[in-house]
């Protein structure tokens, strides 16, 4: 890892709001981590990790506070401006995978070049590697029905890295496999992240997911509780 913080969180917070009453999330959470990190974001039901994952993918926006990602704070940044630095800077891996199920998986894993300029030889060279990287080669023909649940997150690997994103995002990414399927994916992401440098930063419950990470940051009660370091 380098020294130099792809993400800087200061006083960063967020609250929903239903009609005249407040509902706090995040409070005030301070959090570096730098470029080339694998941090598990981990606390019970309700602490705001998701929240605190989607904040730093830019999925949603903070109610308080700096938030700094890749080089760009988000706080400053319109709907159109956040989904153009979205699609350069994160790929994102879901519980539930996410497929479109009428596409291929090789269609599946192109749909985030379709919005680039890329032509289309470049594109499939793209799709094509990084289908070879999550070992699918002999699977890009298949539609998600044909396909395991393991088979499929794979291709939702493949469609989160076939841009080169900086960040990787990934909410409960085990969370619908067997074990076998999950320590699969968890030993496929920890190459992304040892291999290619990936920056991962992982919501999960499951402590077995978490160990595959460097670090595992805590949170309780929308406050950030503690970080440990893996010993791996």
């Amino acid at each position: 890892m380098s020294g130099e913080p792809i993400i800087r969180l200061r006083g960063l917070a967020k609250s929903y709001y239903r009609e005249s009453l407040e509902i706090p999330v995040l409070q005030g959470i301070d959090l570096e981590i730098p470029a080339g990190g694998y941090y598990a974001l981990m606390g019970p039901s309700g602490s705001g990790k998701t929240t605190l994952l989607n904040l730093i993918a830019g999925i949603d926006r903070p109610t308080g506070g700096e938030l700094e990602v890749c080089g760009h704070t988000l706080n400053g940044l319109d709907d159109d401006e956040l989904a153009a630095w979205r699609s350069t800077y994160v790929g994102f891996i879901f519980q539930n995978y996410n497929l479109v199920p009428v596409l291929t998986a090789f269609e599946n894993v192109e749909l985030p070049l379709l919005l680039t300029p890329m032509s289309r030889r470049a594109r499939r060279e793209k799709v094509e590697e990084a289908l070879a990287h999550v070992g699918l080669t002999e699977w890009m023909e298949h539609y998600p029905r044909q396909l395991s649940g393991g088979q499929e997150q794979r291709v939702a690997v493949a469609r989160a890295i076939v841009g080169d994103p900086e960040l990787l995002v990934a909410d409960e990414p085990t969370g619908a496999l067997d074990h076998k399927n999950a320590e699969e994916i968890m030993a496929l992401m920890e190459g992304l992240n040892r291999d290619l440098g990936k920056t991962i930063v992982m919501v999960t419950h499951d402590p077995k997911a978490a160990h595959h990470a460097r670090h595992q940051i805590h949170l309780e009660k929308g406050v950030l509780d503690r970080t440990i370091e893996v010993n791996r």
